[in-house]
């Protein structure tokens, strides 16, 4: 008997750019249920994209496309012993794994306020540069060196 579908979630708009995504963002940026303190984060940040005279919504997307990975390695154990499998990633954990980037890269930065460093991180993220962007590329890479293993993937 086949397992339940998932109830996929709904997500409300954003209130100044009205995108779905960058409400989704908002949430991961949150801590402790503040999520005024984080919706003033993510919109000072976006503010200062818009002063570097760049569309702040094109760039915020353009850099979670760079980051988002393709494929993971996945272990799977066969005969006894693990294998790291790669495997293409479902859309919902690629947003999610860039979102989650994204925000450590900013985060593990010191001496700014976050907003700052957020800024930062999503510049250099639209330009393929940063750390998320250094984040993917190591995971590409585990995917390309262990695809003798692909035919494990079922």
């Amino acid at each position: 008997m086949r397992r339940p579908l998932k109830h996929k979630r709904t997500w409300r708009p954003d209130l100044t750019y009205g995108s779905e995504t960058l409400s989704r963002f908002i949430n991961a940026v949150m801590w402790n249920g503040k999520k005024d303190t984080a919706r003033s984060i993510v919109y000072d940040a976006l503010a200062k994209i818009k002063e570097g005279e760049a569309d702040p919504l094109e760039t915020f997307e353009t850099a979670l496309r760079n980051v988002s990975p393709l494929m993971e390695v996945r272990s799977r154990r066969v005969g006894g012993a693990n294998y790291q499998v790669p495997r293409e990633v479902p859309q919902n954990r690629r947003l999610a794994l860039s979102f989650r980037w994204i925000i450590n890269a900013a985060r593990s930065k010191k001496g700014k306020p976050m907003a700052e460093k957020l800024a930062t991180e999503l510049l250099l993220a639209a330009k393929n540069e940063g750390d998320a962007i250094k984040k993917k590329d190591e995971m590409h890479r585990m995917a390309e060196a262990n695809k003798a293993f692909a035919h494990f993937a079922w």
